[in-house]
């Protein structure tokens, strides 16, 4: 009997040694993925807590960025192998010199759910800045020239006829530095994150102007790897959207209804809590500022292209680049047009 149970551990030992020769018992794919701690990156998190990932094969290990511009050029480098972040000027940039793919959407900002804020100093809100028309000659500040949130108060300042070129764009490198500048009086107004704006507003730090996602929709940030992964690892990148879908899907259906808006369902608050969990935000704080996933990961290819063309408007893109050449359409699923 002594002999026998040798010979068992004997074999499950060298069948662990040789993971892949025995069933079942394949080691993870490790995948490195940057992103920002917000709400919008939860199908990540439920991916991960139910195990779609795994059951693909994969470990998916999260590293943490302050600006979307850090993770573009960090899967550029091959630092990491998956970016889902906004876009902006520094991915386009890139893309066009043909280094990044776009592969999948990520949120959308749209009427009801609550990406991003546009928030004014207690300064200048005593001073008249009370609501979008009133942006016109004001400090914004912002975390870098050409990000995302740069282009959606432009969409705003078009809707409300204020001058854009009125503007002065202080740039303070990462979301932390945009808050005290707002506190302090140093800027007048800045777009940020819904997670950081609802607790500093109801602290009385500063005041809410409204929601961006209220005024102009728009493609928020999509999925992206060097365009080298995109050419030689199609398996696994199909492997990693299957259950990032999966995620997406449980995320959308916990926080939109059928109709699309924003409606709590049953699962919401286990949803919310998954969020919370990897996050670091309280669950209230999760459920006061959800985006809007798409629940297929679709892109929405026509608002990218628009993006790319404001940008290129603004100098900040080469007027030559090709936003095409930007998104892979082996891995994109296109929202479909209006």
């Amino acid at each position: 009997m002594i002999a026998i149970w040798r010979c068992l551990l004997v074999a499950g030992l060298a069948c662990a040694a040789v993971a892949g020769l025995c069933p079942g018992r394949a080691r993870a794919e490790t995948i490195k993925l940057g992103t920002a701690k917000i709400a919008a990156t939860g199908p990540i998190y439920i991916a991960q807590k139910k195990g779609y990932f795994a059951a693909e094969g994969l470990s998916v290990d999260v590293v943490y960025f302050d600006v979307a511009e850090g993770i573009s050029v960090a899967v550029t480098s091959g630092d990491i192998d998956i970016g889902d972040s906004a876009l902006s000027a520094a991915f386009f940039n890139l893309a066009g010199q043909g280094a990044l793919k776009i592969i999948g959407g990520q949120a959308r900002d749209v009427p009801g759910f609550r990406t991003f804020a546009v928030v004014a100093s207690n300064r200048a809100y005593a001073r008249g800045l009370k609501s979008f028309k009133d942006l016109g000659g004001r400090t914004i500040a912002i975390t870098q020239a050409g990000s995302g949130l740069q282009y959606s108060l432009s969409l705003i300042a078009a809707k409300y006829g204020v001058d854009l070129a009125s503007l002065r764009f202080v740039a303070l490198q990462s979301l932390p530095n945009v808050l005290p500048a707002i506190i302090g009086g140093r800027a007048d107004a800045a777009v940020i994150t819904g997670f950081l704006a609802v607790p500093a507003v109801a602290r009385g730090d500063m005041n809410l102007l409204g929601w961006t996602g209220d005024e102009a929709s728009y493609q928020v940030g999509g999925i992206y790897v060097s365009t080298k992964t995109a050419d030689t690892k199609a398996k696994t990148l199909e492997a990693f959207l299957r259950a990032f879908r999966k995620g997406a899907q449980d995320y959308h259906d916990a926080f939109a209804g059928a109709d699309e808006a924003r409606h709590d369902g049953p699962t919401a608050p286990a949803i919310a809590a998954i969020i919370a969990e990897n996050t670091g935000q309280s669950i209230d704080q999760v459920e006061r500022t959800v985006s809007y996933d798409d629940p297929g990961a679709k892109l929405d290819v026509q608002d990218v292209l628009r993006q790319l063309a404001w940008y290129k408007a603004q100098g900040m893109v080469k007027p030559e680049i090709d936003g095409k050449r930007a998104i892979d359409m082996r891995y994109v699923v296109p929202l479909a047009e209006k």
